[in-house]
């Protein structure tokens, strides 16, 4: 169409990520060499069963965690940075690892947190068609080619997600937790939104239109706690984990368990 707006480049060119290669549709990935395609996507599949296994081992021991997500393009000198340190450090002081994107912004103020308050600080990083920031906070880095399954990880691993201003990406997380709780593949999992103004049109139109119009329950919205407190959010935390520890204890016939954490998985020492 003459009048339609022209995109410019969504990325810089360059060798394509595992990801785009996996992704790619099935005509451009057949149309010259399909047995020979054929044969790399099944190999491919133990690569993504290597990932799973490496992610797995690397953070068994990694204890209570929280994954913080929020912007790469937040710089040191914005007022929410330091929130991000704030609120991360609190909450290793209080036993808990701290996981992020590995990335720069508030991955990076996440991870410094961590390591003010000598808690496991952990990048999970993720190979991207151009050159990534490197993180100097992390202790604990592990690289992943494919996005999905470092998802798994960012889930698997924490007992809460704690979710800064930040675009696609964080929003793309957020989404995902709030799916699987509401499917009840994950439960009693705490999600925090840090920056009530920054969240308060997405959580204005998720009320007015989506439960307006019936695409969520009543009460769904009631999974998200929002604040502007780096001591909120970690009192939250704590005390759903502790509840949530105590039934576990409960329902399984032990005595009450000690809600603290050594903070300290493979790796950081």
């Amino acid at each position: 169409m003459a009048d339609q707006k022209k995109r410019g480049p969504t990325k810089p060119v360059g060798k394509p990520t595992e990801d785009e290669i996996l992704l790619k549709s099935s005509i451009e990935q057949r149309k010259d060499l399909p047995a020979v395609v054929a044969r790399g996507e099944s190999w491919r599949v133990l690569r993504i069963m290597g990932e799973f296994v490496e992610g797995f081992d690397e953070l068994a021991g990694l204890g209570p965690a929280v994954s913080i997500f929020g912007s790469a393009r937040t710089s040191p000198d914005q007022p929410i940075y330091q929130k991000c340190v704030e609120t991360a450090r609190l909450l290793g002081e209080a036993g808990f690892a701290i996981i992020t994107g590995g990335g720069p912004g508030l991955m990076q103020a996440a991870n410094q947190g961590a390591r003010e308050a000598g808690a496991c600080s952990v990048g999970l990083n993720i190979e991207l068609p151009f050159e990534q920031h490197e993180n100097p906070y992390a202790d604990l880095k592990i690289d992943f080619r494919y996005f999905f399954v470092r998802k798994t990880m960012f889930v698997k691993y924490a007992q809460a997600f704690v979710i800064f201003p930040g675009g696609f990406g964080t929003l793309d997380e957020l989404f995902e937790s709030l799916t699987l709780i509401q499917t009840e593949k994950i439960t009693d999992f705490p999600v925090v939104l840090f920056d009530s103004a920054y969240w308060a049109p997405l959580l204005d139109w998720l009320k007015k239109t989506v439960e307006g119009n019936g695409n969520i329950s009543v009460g769904d919205l009631d999974l998200i706690e929002v604040t502007d407190s780096p001591q909120e959010v970690v009192d939250h935390v704590v005390t759903r984990y502790t509840m949530d520890l105590k039934a576990w204890a409960e329902a399984n016939g032990m005595g009450e368990l000690n809600p603290g954490g050594q903070g300290r998985g493979r790796g950081c020492g």
